[in-house]
Formats: structure tokens, sequence, C-alpha cells
């Protein structure tokens, strides 16, 4: 007890570091764009600074901008010329993320790790997650999951390293990881957005990625904020499925799902700082309310804190240029 005990002992100088519990590091970080088959110039999104729309004759530009930073791996969202009902144009060979992830990869081949979200909303008329019943105005959960298969194999023939099913249907890993083996992509790893919430904070990202749904929302198919032991049910289930890497979205205000998932399972876990979260910080950060380098640091450190392995941050460039400066700072050694 104190004074023989005093943990301000160990907060000074370099001594702080070495004691240190966590570290994120340029290796935890996985870097999200938006690839828009209708744009000509690549264009920044109103509601979240910084980030832009890129047009598919730019997605090598995109993809190196994190590779070059030492960003190993990116996850691709399409927008589509056309949508319909039945989101057609999510899996044909030629369309929009297919062509990005053949170019992206024949740049980089094996240096850089090409995650491809795989849901329907951006290729829907109506912006849901899946086929829609209009008599009921409900998406229909089995009939949706063929077609999340058929999409799985058209991004792993186009050479996707990882598939990221998000549309929270259920049977969506098994029927994903099926279709994958039948066709030959037994390897390719599935990462499932196992816990997805029906949160908010996904605001900014459905103008980034036009998709806003134009009936109801998606608090049928996506998680009751108010759930926790719904989150570990949900992730066993994925598990059981075939899921080779799970996923908490969003993610500061879910760091207890997080912390729950990897103690219960102890799998490789990701965690999505989605486009709230993002522009809550910038925002905040234009006002002079918050140091904005030092907020996403903190932020992201708190989700390794919780157990994420991965962390998905539209702020993942900066993020690596910020990590990447303090490890020169402390490779220094001092002059004599």
């Amino acid at each position: 007890m104190f004074p023989q005990i005093r943990m301000r002992r160990l907060r000074y100088g370099k001594l702080k570091n070495m004691v240190r519990e966590n570290t994120v590091c340029v290796d935890d970080l996985i870097y999200p764009f938006f690839i828009d088959e209708n744009a000509a110039e690549k264009t920044e999104v109103s509601s979240m600074p910084g980030v832009m729309r890129w047009p598919l004759s730019m997605a090598v530009e995109a993809a190196r901008e994190a590779y070059d930073l030492g960003i190993p791996a990116v996850l691709i969202f399409g927008i589509p010329k056309t949508k319909d009902a039945q989101g057609t144009s999510a899996y044909g060979d030629n369309d929009v993320v297919q062509t990005a992830v053949r170019r992206i990869k024949t740049e980089f081949g094996k240096d850089l790790i090409v995650i491809t979200d795989l849901c329907m909303c951006e290729y829907t008329d109506h912006g849901h997650c899946g086929i829609v019943d209009f008599e009921t105005r409900g998406v229909v959960n089995d009939v949706t999951l063929p077609i999340l298969g058929k999409i799985a194999v058209s991004h792993a023939k186009a050479g996707a390293d990882i598939v990221a099913p998000s549309g929270m249907m259920d049977g969506m890993v098994e029927a994903i990881r099926i279709e994958l083996d039948d066709n030959g992509f037994k390897n390719t790893p599935i990462m499932s957005y196992s816990s997805k919430y029906a949160s908010v904070f996904y605001g900014p990202f459905r103008d980034a990625a036009d998709s806003g749904f134009c009936f109801g929302d998606r608090s049928e198919y996506q998680m009751d904020p108010a759930n926790s032991d719904e989150a570990i049910r949900e992730t066993e289930l994925d598990v059981l499925e075939g899921a080779d890497i799970l996923m908490v979205k969003p993610g500061m205000p879910y760091l207890d799902i997080v912390y729950r998932i990897k103690q219960e399972f102890g799998m490789p876990l990701a965690v999505y700082q989605v486009s709230g979260e993002y522009s809550m910080i910038k925002a905040a950060a234009e006002k002079g309310w918050l140091d904005e380098e030092k907020c996403f640091f903190e932020a992201c450190t708190a989700m390794k804190r919780a157990g994420a392995d991965m962390i998905i941050t539209y702020y993942a460039k900066e993020m690596a240029k910020i990590l990447t400066a303090k490890n020169h700072k402390l490779s220094i050694k001092p002059s004599k």
C-alpha cells in the first residue's frame, strides 16, 4: 500500500513505453475505400472529410496509397452503374468490384491483401441487403443466400484474398463457404461481419456508398444495440458455419462486445471504426475541440486493448503515417 507502492513509478519516460500492455502497429490496419463506376474523377464524400470516391480507372492508385504506407490490406466497396431489385450488378465477372480486384491484384499480387465487402445494399435499387418481398416489405433471408454465394465466387474468381459478408443474413457464412468450396476456392477465408449492429453511426457511409434504403430500416436483420448475449450467439453460429475471421461493427461504442467475443472464441477478430465514428472525430477536430491525431490513436489503442487484432478505419493512411513517425522517433539515438 501507499507510500510503499507508487503506481506513478512506471509512468516516466521510456519506461512507460516498456511496460505498455497494448500497442497499435501498421500491420493492424485495413484501409476501406469506395470504387464508383459512375465517376470520372475522385471526389470527396461531403460527410466524411478526407474520404474519396475513386473512379474505377483509379482503383490501382487508391490501393497504392495504402500499399506505399505499409498497410497490409484494403477493403473494397463498389458503387455500380446500374441497380435493380435483385442486385444483379453485384456478381458479374466485369462488374465494378470484380474489375477493380483484378486490376489491383495484377499490380500488387500477394504483396497486398484484397478484401471485398460482400453485401447487396449498394447494388439494389431499394437499398436493402437482400431480396425484398414488396408485399410484406421484408428481406427474404433464404432467397438471398444463393445470391450471396454467387457474389462470393465472383469475387474469388477475380482474385479477392478474403470475402467479407456484411448482410447479417442467417446462414450466410455456410452458404458462402459451400459455394466457395464447390467452385475450387477452399482456401479463400471468410471475414464475417459476425456482430453487426443496427447503428446510427453508419449514416455517412450511406452517402459514400449510395446505399440508403427507400423504406423501413435494417433493424430486422442487423442486431439490436441493446443486446450483448445475442452477439455471442450470432458469432458462435458464424464460427460453426466456417468463418475464419470475426468482426464487430461499429467499434468504439461496442468495445464490450469486442472484449466478450475475443474472450469467448479466441479467434482472429476485426473491429470496424465506422463512418460515424470517423466523421465525429474529424468534425470535433475541425472545431478545435479535439486533437485529431491523438484522438484517432487513442481510439485505435482502445480497440486493441479490448481484443481486436485488426482495425478497419477510414483513417488508416493517416494512422500509418503517425505510427511510422512514432517508430522513427523512437529509433533515433540521441547525439552525444
